[in-house]
């Protein structure tokens, strides 16, 4: 009778890289960048520093790797609410809800502008892996709003990514003013989007 084996070796390191993620994603959000350290994502997740360092060669890789998974899911929900199926109406109240309840997330917006400013004064090839990664969240969206425009039979105001660079910098804006005032609203950025789809 065959004996039944357990995990691969490759799906043991691929589950501890997984709870590694998934750990320091719930500390970077919840005490920020500088306060979340290797030691304490390993201790939390149940591993030795070792185990981090053999997959993550620096706290920002990993961080950069929570932040590229929160961005991800992100605009995904972006893209569902603006490029999904029915009227405009519909997926301005889908992309509504996703703003109120995102835009100004204390733990992901804090987070985002804490890792920035870190890259920029800390070290000039994490700041262009950062700018990187609005640069594709903006081509991303981008390609959305030009796939709209050609669906709606629209002429943009101005070329997709700069368009989409406008929405994303107030969206931003929008963010960091939100995680201080919580009571401000996020419906500035549906109104704009609403200017758009509702031509």
């Amino acid at each position: 009778m065959a004996r039944e084996s357990g995990p691969t070796r490759a799906e043991r390191q691929a589950r501890t890289r997984e709870l590694l993620v998934a750990t320091a994603r719930d500390l970077f959000l919840r005490d920020g960048y500088h306060a979340t350290t290797l030691d304490r994502v390993a201790e939390a997740a149940g591993f030795s520093k070792g185990a981090v360092y053999s997959n993550f060669a620096t706290k920002d890789e990993l961080c950069q790797t929570v932040i590229d998974e929160v961005r991800a899911e992100q605009v995904g929900a972006v893209i569902e609410a603006i490029g999904g199926e029915g009227s405009a109406a519909d997926r301005l109240a889908v992309f509504d809800a996703w703003a109120e309840r995102t835009i100004g997330d204390p733990g992901w917006t804090l987070l985002e502008a804490e890792f920035a400013i870190h890259a920029t004064r800390r070290d000039p090839a994490l700041r262009d892996r950062v700018a990187e990664g609005a640069r594709h969240w903006v081509r991303a969206l981008g390609r959305l709003l030009e796939e709209e425009a050609r669906r709606r039979d629209l002429v943009l105001p101005l070329p997709p990514d700069e368009l989409a660079e406008a929405l994303l910098s107030l969206g931003i804006g929008l963010g960091l003013r939100r995680a201080v005032d919580p009571q401000l609203s996020p419906q500035a950025l549906t109104d704009v989007l609403r200017l758009f789809l509702l031509a």
